[in-house]
């Protein structure tokens, strides 16, 4: 080998003693980001409080309307004209449409003259009869005569009563040709035009009863003990609510519980009455149901936003006064417990003198959902556990906090911090 390969040989191998020495020599030394670690974390806190949870079970369902009516006229003719406006409410009795009268009026005069003749012939008849049975003209009358004399007389007074009969038909027929509204309600869209020949198989229009209405929704088929059980104690009230589970309708009553599980899913039926006096629900449209069956008293609560979904289950991250477990390497200072010089001790970071907090990753069980913002914790937590609901994000196990309430701002740094900051970032660059 030439002198020249031994000398970069030997030069190559005194860069590289020279890259492992900083490496070993700045190991257990902290940069400038780790001198910042004890600086307390600031979190947002809620304490975990004991309330009367009212229990719910949600479902999905149909608006129906108390009665719909398609109005159909009960005799044929040609549609005169139409006296409702479409979509408007009608009253029960109200005329919605006039159907040409004049044939059934005819046919009514018709009926009033037939009965007019056999009246007559009818008093004829009696007269006729009257007379043969006088004892003046009785011996001089055939009996033969007497009782086809008595027989003309029933047969008018049949055809009077056939007359009386038919009159009446014709009045009831004649009445049919101005169609009411049956119920109250709300007029639909009209399916005929006024000059149009109608026949009874016809719809004019349709009109739906909606105060009050009805909601059909299903549950769960484990959930009929439950209910059936918390109906026979008290009414039960439902709600409906829109798609961001804002109450619209919250005054129902639940009327109805079916009597059977549907084999096909599981389910069964029930019916909820509502007011709707404000005619929010309308006929056909879905409708997120909210029904209450029972109230957990003195349930612990805490807010929605402070459990976390984690690898194990649940959690929430919890504030205690413990410091981190010695062997806690996340929490620990490096260099196995030897201060640097110039660094400030942990303590000394807080902007006043309050106890160092510190959070942990406490595991819970969740019972359900507490109103709209809130969860009901059955383990894990007991009343007054102060649970980070906001910062989660730069937290990890025995971290240093500094706990706010609700729409706290954290104090600015003070000169000291800043200067202390400075310090170790200085340290950390020149190392």
């Amino acid at each position: 080998m030439s002198r020249t390969k031994w000398i970069l040989t030997l030069v190559g191998v005194i860069v590289v003693a020279f890259i492992l020495w900083r490496i070993v020599s700045g190991t257990g030394k902290p940069s400038g980001a780790d001198a910042g670690m004890d600086t307390p974390v600031p979190v947002t806190v809620v304490p975990a409080s004991p309330q009367n949870v009212p229990i719910y079970l949600t479902s999905q369902g149909t608006v129906q309307a108390l009665n719909t009516v398609n109005v159909q006229p009960q005799v044929g003719g040609q549609l005169m004209q139409l006296d409702f406006t479409e979509g408007g409410p009608v009253k029960q009795g109200q005329v919605l449409a006039q159907i040409d009268p004049r044939t059934l009026q005819a046919q009514l005069d018709q009926a009033t003259s037939k009965r007019a003749q056999d009246v007559a012939q009818l008093e004829t008849a009696k007269a006729n009869l009257e007379r043969s049975e006088n004892p003046k003209y009785a011996p001089y009358v055939a009996q033969i005569d007497r009782i086809t004399q008595k027989n003309t007389v029933a047969q008018y007074q049949a055809a009077v009563a056939a007359d009386n009969a038919s009159i009446q038909d014709t009045k009831v027929q004649l009445g049919f040709t101005k169609i009411t509204s049956p119920i109250d309600g709300l007029a639909g869209i009209r399916q005929v035009d006024p000059g149009n020949v109608i026949t009874t198989s016809t719809t004019i229009v349709t009109v739906t009863q909606t105060h009050p209405i009805y909601v059909i929704f299903t549950l769960a088929g484990k959930y009929l003990d439950e209910v059936r059980a918390a109906q026979a104690k008290a009414p039960l009230t439902v709600a409906t609510l829109d798609a961001s589970n804002n109450v619209v309708e919250g005054d129902g009553k639940l009327l109805v519980i079916g009597n059977q599980i549907d084999p096909s899913t599981g389910s069964f039926q029930l019916k909820a009455e509502f007011p709707n006096a404000n005619n929010q629900l309308f006929p056909g449209q879905y409708a997120n149901t909210r029904l209450e069956v029972s109230v957990a008293a003195d349930a612990l609560v805490v807010p929605t936003a402070a459990v976390q979904r984690g690898p194990n289950g649940d959690y929430v991250w919890l504030v205690t006064d413990k410091p981190p477990h010695p062997a806690d390497s996340s929490a620990a200072p490096a260099g196995k417990g030897k201060s640097r010089r110039g660094s400030v001790p942990a303590d000394k970071h807080a902007a006043d003198n309050k106890p160092a907090k510190y959070v942990t990753m406490q595991p819970v069980t969740t019972g359900g959902e507490a109103g709209d913002n809130g969860l009901i914790v059955t383990k894990g937590l007991k009343a007054g556990d102060q649970v980070v609901t906001a910062g989660q994000f730069r937290l990890k196990e025995g971290s240093k906090v500094n706990p706010m309430k609700p729409g706290e701002v954290p104090a600015p740094p003070t000169t000291a911090q800043i200067k202390a900051a400075a310090q170790d970032s200085g340290r950390g660059r020149r190392r």
